[in-house]
């Protein structure tokens, strides 16, 4: 455990978290990260056109 003294001379570094994939950081969509899911829904077809063919 350090002293109080040696706390104030020079403080704790927090720990960083180190990025798989520095270069990428400012692309997800490159890296793969998925950040939005659309959903659709099933087009129906129109009745009308269908049974004149």
């Amino acid at each position: 455990m350090p002293t109080i003294k040696q706390l104030i001379r020079n403080t704790r570094q927090p720990i960083r978290n180190v990025t798989k994939s520095p270069a990428l950081r400012g692309c997800p969509q490159r890296r793969g990260t998925c950040t939005r899911v659309y959903v659709r829904l099933v087009q129906i077809m129109n009745w009308a056109n269908f049974q004149h063919q």
